[in-house]
């Protein structure tokens, strides 16, 4: 299994203008307490180079991937430039605008892991 791979894949189906937890993808990626992986992973690039890691935050909401970009409030531009509200203390509401994906997206993407091979 590539984990990075998965990792790639998911991210790739965060929808425009939604954010995903680390844990979140984690689990979408068949390994729900590997969320620091998942961070690793895009601080270290290993799922390529164009991942929307922007949409990615901590499990509270919170933007915490500021040390992967050029500047500190790069992340925070680009998911309101999605029309994601980021408020003062750089948190987003992952009610209004976090990836509420369902059983069948998780269902796919295990499928799409197993035709794949990873």
């Amino acid at each position: 299994m590539d984990f990075y791979e998965r990792v790639r894949f998911v991210m790739n189906h965060i929808p425009y203008g939604k954010a995903a937890t680390y844990g979140q993808i984690a689990l979408l990626c068949g390994k729900p307490r590997n969320s620091r992986q998942v961070g690793y992973a895009l601080n270290r690039r290993l799922g390529g180079k164009d991942l929307p890691a922007h949409r990615v935050v901590n499990a509270s909401g919170y933007l915490s991937g500021a040390a992967s970009f050029r500047t500190p409030d790069t992340q925070k531009k680009l998911l309101e430039a999605e029309g994601v509200i980021v408020d003062d203390e750089n948190r987003v509401d992952l009610k209004r605008f976090g990836w509420h994906h369902a059983l069948e997206d998780a269902l796919e993407f295990r499928e799409w892991f197993e035709q794949n091979g990873i």
